[in-house]
């Protein structure tokens, strides 16, 4: 097992170096507008996960991961050679939704602010059910102690 601050350190530079790679090294046509959003390597260094985005719509989503399908080999072997490890860690790719949860949140909140709204116009005009005071009561003769008692 590895040290964590070790791992976490090799994760990122992971994620560097793919970026770079793919920036000055890879020239497919079928690249897209890509964003290296994050990357996690397990504990014994011998697979790395890189997420990434895709400015555009599926066609070039499904386009993008095959570029980097084909670039697996150039991705590893530079990584592996920038790490210094004895096993230059497989690489895999996942494609990283954010912008699907963003918009998916994003109308939650407009929901929950609209119905927020809805909820404020209502109360504006509400009035109580019964009287405004409930609990106060006249005080009546019936009320009062009688003639020989002294209340403390």
């Amino acid at each position: 097992m590895s040290d964590p601050t070790k791992v976490r350190r090799h994760a990122e530079r992971v994620r560097e170096l793919v970026a770079s790679v793919l920036r000055s090294q890879v020239k497919d046509p079928r690249l897209g507008m890509i964003t290296i959003t994050d990357s996690r390597i397990t504990a014994d260094l011998r697979e790395a996960t890189v997420f990434y985005t895709v400015l555009g719509d599926s066609v070039a989503q499904a386009s993008t991961a095959a570029a980097l399908e084909s670039a697996k080999g150039l991705l590893r072997s530079t990584v592996g050679k920038a790490l210094g490890l004895r096993h230059a860690p497989t690489l895999s790719f996942v494609l990283d939704d954010v912008s699907d949860h963003v918009k998916h949140i994003d109308e939650l909140l407009a929901a929950a602010q609209h119905a927020d709204a809805e909820v404020q116009r209502i109360a504006a005009g509400a009035q109580y059910a019964g009287d405004a005071n409930p609990y106060r009561v006249e005080a009546d003769a019936a009320d009062e102690p009688p003639a020989g008692l002294e209340v403390r």
